[in-house]
């Protein structure tokens, strides 16, 4: 229990760091860039250990596992803050809804199991009118209706200055071995992932550039026409329901998968660090599609870059046995991009070119 003069000393401390004459009397100020957010996570929740039996997997994975008398529930939150998440100069509300629900949903997926339920918490300042608040909740129906999970609860509060969105998503299983954590990639595995890479980066790219023009000059209309896809793929991206649905419909379980939130690159890095393997990318298997490829030379960008650095994709990065190989032969829009190698040969991209690199995590840094 914290005492009356812990509390005395937590506000002297905080005090002594605002004024940076008294800075050389306090304890060292570390800026929490020097972490970023997952060494961040592991220094703050290092001290914590699981006591309970019903806590079947902690800290550490897309979702936490809660094992129950007849099932195991997967349990994940995320944080939308406006300015850093989200900006609503380009982001209709009914669209932010809809993704607030569909980012948590991708991690239960990326367990290898089916969403059911949400709670949905929002802090709001007084900017936000009551009908942005309905359109912004009928996104969250929309995907609610979309993936078949029920809201089942949340919170509402003040703001100061703009909106923050929490969502909890939760999902169960009745099968443990059917549970897919990030830790579970062996030597020789084959490394698969769905969909396409770099479309939600760039058009994000172009959101912003618009957004800058019309900024500088109200007159000028977006051009957006032309980048639909791209633009829906930012403002509303969809979690890969249909790939785990596969999965369980042909009795496939992945050594491990993650979702493509930060990036594959970074990505990749948490599911090699966790199951301490190392793995290598061809560069020509990354699917990329022409749209995104064109848009990246169009702002001078290299499009495997953006694949590997962009973020947001929302696709699942999994891992198979090679055994397996066949299961997937069918299986829509999924791409071998790559196989786990042992520790000590590290994470590359072997290039087009025949040149092999060093891999390294330079997806989003929520710090």
């Amino acid at each position: 229990m914290l005492s009356h003069s812990s509390f005395i000393t937590t506000f002297t401390l905080l005090y002594k760091c605002r004024n940076q004459s008294n800075m050389k009397d306090s304890k060292k100020v570390t800026d929490v860039n020097e972490y970023g957010e997952f060494g961040l996570i592991d220094l703050l929740t290092k001290p914590f250990k699981s006591k309970l039996k019903s806590t079947f997997k902690g800290v550490g994975d897309d979702s936490g596992i809660i094992k129950n008398a007849k099932d195991y529930t997967a349990i994940t939150t995320d944080f939308l803050i406006e300015g850093i998440h989200f900006d609503v100069i380009y982001t209709p509300m009914k669209h932010l809804g809809y993704k607030a629900v569909v980012v948590n949903l991708s991690d239960i997926y990326a367990m290898n199991i089916i969403p059911s339920h949400i709670t949905v918490s929002i802090a709001i300042s007084s900017k936000y009118s009551v009908e942005a608040l309905e359109e912004f909740y009928e996104g969250i129906k929309a995907a609610c209706d979309m993936y078949h999970v029920d809201l089942i609860g949340g919170d509402t509060t003040s703001h100061l200055k703009g909106m923050a969105i929490c969502v909890t998503a939760v999902g169960s299983t009745q099968d443990q071995n059917s549970i897919t954590y990030r830790s579970g990639a062996r030597q020789g595995d084959i490394l698969c992932v769905t969909g396409n890479l770099g479309a939600a980066y760039l058009g994000l790219q172009i959101l912003e550039r618009e957004k800058h023009l019309y900024l500088s000059d109200d007159k000028i209309k977006p051009e957006l026409s032309k980048y639909t896809y791209l633009i829906e793929r930012q403002l509303k991206p969809e979690a890969n329901k249909a790939a785990v649905e596969y999965f369980h419909k042909i009795g496939l379980v992945p050594t491990s998968m993650i979702d493509i939130s930060d990036g594959l690159s970074s990505d990749l890095m948490h599911i090699c660090s966790q199951s301490s393997v190392g793995a290598y990318i061809e560069e020509t298997k990354v699917p990329i599609i022409e749209e995104a490829k064109s848009l990246a030379i169009e702002f001078n960008m290299n499009p495997i870059t953006c694949a590997l650095n962009g973020g947001e994709d929302y696709e699942l990065l999994f891992t198979i046995d090679p055994m397996d190989i066949e299961k997937i032969k069918f299986m829509p829009d999924v791409h071998i991009i790559g196989e786990i190698v042992s520790a000590s040969d590290k994470v590359t991209l072997h290039s087009s070119g025949g040149a092999i690199h060093p891999l390294q995590a330079q997806g989003w840094n929520h710090f």
